[in-house]
Order: C-alpha cells, then structure tokens, then sequence
C-alpha cells in the first residue's frame, strides 16, 4: 500500500492510527498532489523527523521509470515504467495547443484481445492497482511542468480494459478529483471501454462526471465478432442500447471510437451502416486511422480513403472527427514499447 492508493479519508485514518494528528493528513495531501513532491523530505511544512519516519510507514511510489521516447517535435512522450513486481507499462504524455493529456493504463496487459491491438496479444498478466494508476498521472503532470504545461486532460486509454478494473478506477478518479489535492476535474477525464455492458449502466449512476468512449470499430456484429471477441458476449444491438441509457440518464455525450483498418471496416457501405446504427444519439465519432503494429497482419487506409470514410458519417448527421494517433515512430500502438522492451530483456539473457 502506498500514498497513492489512499483516498483523503483514508490517509486520515491511517495516520491518526500511527498517533499522528489528524492535520497532518492535509498537509500530506496537498504536497503530494498539488505541489507534486516526489518526496517526503520536500514536504518542508512537516517535521524533520516525520519526513523521515513516513517512507517506511507510507511509500510514496511505486513506479521505476525505465525508458522514454519522444517523437512530434517533442510533443508526444512516451514513457515506460517498472512496477514494484517487475512488471512494465506505458503511459503517453501528449501535448497540443490547447490542452496536455495523459494517456493512462490501467492494466498490464489485456484481457479482451482485440485483433490489432498489441496489447491485447499479450493476454492479461494483472490489475494495475489505483496507485500505480494514480502514480502514471503524477508523473505526467511532473514531465508537463518541467516543460512548463499543466496537465488538463486524462484518458484511460492505454493498456488493458478500465472497466475489468472498474473499482479501482474508479478510486483513482475520486483522489485526483478532491479540491484538497490536485482538483483535477472528473469532466476532464474519460474512461474508455470497449463495451463491457453491465458497466456502462454501472458508470451512469456514479457521482463523477466523467466523459464516455466506446471502442465500436465495426456496426455489425459479424465483423465486430472478429476485431472485438468481447462483442460476442455484448453484442452490438446490446453495447447501443447500454449506450442510450447512459445517455438518457446523464445527459452526457458518448464518443465513439473507431479503429479504420484498410480492406476491413473502410468502406462507404460501412460508414453508412454505422450512420444509421448511431442515428438520434447523442455522440461523437473519433476515427482513428489504425496505428500499425508489426504483431498484426492489418494496414492503416490511405489518407484519401480515411478522410472519405468520415465524410460520409458526417453527411448522414453524425459528428465525427479523424484523430490521428501520436507517436507513430516510437512505438506509440498501445503495448508496443513495452513489448519491444521485453523482447529486448529476453534477448539479453540468452
């Protein structure tokens, strides 16, 4: 158990059970999340020799980092890090214009085993607990400010299925969402799902506003069937109507993300079919050109046909948008550094 993984109430708890008063919490807290210290001996408001006790009594971190890469001219990091069982996982700092996202794992590995993603054919290894989780979102804001950003935005994007993790996602929404630490707004973060249906329904009766993206990648269930194997346990006419009851109950738009993957899912008879799947919804479409991994036999489109692709969904009505990814170069398909760098591991001691 580490600083990270508790919640203010729960940091209370545990230090008023060492005989610690309970202000001390607060002041714990905010150093931690606000001032971003990466240690116990920053934390000045506190006595010299409580920084010292408070290592052994609440590590502060459990996250090595083992590797970053940059690519966009600086405006894509890619970071890996070694957790405290000698796991590896990523987490992508991205910076635009107008906002600095992190982009977070919430597994190593993954369980649902989509045909392109990396990750997915690692299978799953383990829950990341919501320290770690929380940790990857520190040190981003730690590499943002050095570069003089403020984080703005979270999507739990990265490695695994947030919603095979859902408590202690959900953990780590409620402990950066409190005003005493970081104060970082649940509508600025998005949790992404690639259609665990009982935990849609789930999420719109949660207390946080956070923001909804589904991994469609395909209108019908023949060939969602072979891009998503969890759609034949949640089929695409149940992951929609799961969809409009989020919708219904929070008011709240859903993005709909959609791997384009050339000779697969491209087609103008495919973008109509998926128009007319999301007609009267209240949604957005990020269209994703397929970000290739040499793991899986599938090719990004041309830029012609992924701009036709979103054209004829913007013609039947549906906003949609081509987001493409950062990172190309660096190995920036979810899973893909981290592959590299084991594969890289298993060379070396043979």
């Amino acid at each position: 158990m580490t600083l990270h993984d508790l919640t203010f109430e729960e940091l209370e708890e545990r230090l008023t059970g060492a005989g610690l008063p309970r202000f001390r919490a607060d002041q714990i807290f905010r150093w931690t999340y606000a001032q971003l210290a990466e240690q116990y001996d920053e934390m000045t408001v506190l006595p010299k020799e409580l920084r010292a006790r408070l290592p052994e009594l609440l590590p502060l971190t459990k996250l090595e980092p083992v590797r970053a890469v940059e690519t966009d001219d600086g405006q894509t990091r890619k970071l890996l890090f070694r957790t405290f069982d000698g796991e590896h996982l990523e987490t992508v700092l991205m910076l635009y214009a107008d906002r600095t996202t992190v982009c977070v794992s919430c597994q190593v590995g993954c369980a649902v085993g989509c045909a392109f993603c990396a990750t997915g054919m690692m299978g799953l290894t383990r829950n990341l607990t919501t320290g770690e989780m929380v940790s990857q979102v520190i040190e981003a804001a730690r590499e943002a400010r050095a570069l003089g950003r403020t984080l703005t935005n979270i999507v739990m994007m990265g490695m695994g299925e947030p919603f095979q993790n859902y408590d202690a996602v959900l953990k780590m929404v409620r402990i950066l969402h409190d005003p005493r630490g970081l104060n970082f707004g649940a509508r600025r973060t998005t949790l992404s799902t690639s259609g665990l249906v009982p935990f849609i329904d789930r999420l719109a009766g949660e207390p946080f506003q956070v923001k909804l993206a589904v991994s469609l990648h395909a209108p019908n269930d023949a060939l969602r069937d072979t891009l998503v194997p969890l759609n034949r346990r949640y089929p695409v006419g149940d992951l929609i109507d799961a969809c409009r009851r989020y919708v219904r109950t929070t008011g709240r738009r859903i993005t709909f993300e959609y791997a384009l993957i050339k000779g697969v899912n491209d087609s103008d008879e495919i973008a109509t079919e998926l128009a007319a799947l999301l007609k009267g919804f209240l949604c957005h479409v990020n269209v994703i050109p397929l970000n290739p991994t040499p793991a899986a036999p599938f090719e990004r489109p041309s830029p012609e046909r992924i701009e036709r692709f979103a054209e004829v969904i913007r013609l039947h009505g549906i906003p949609a948008t081509v987001r493409y990814s950062r990172g190309v170069d660096i190995a920036a398909a979810c899973g893909q550094l981290r592959t590299e760098h084991e594969q890289t591991l298993s060379e070396q001691r043979t």
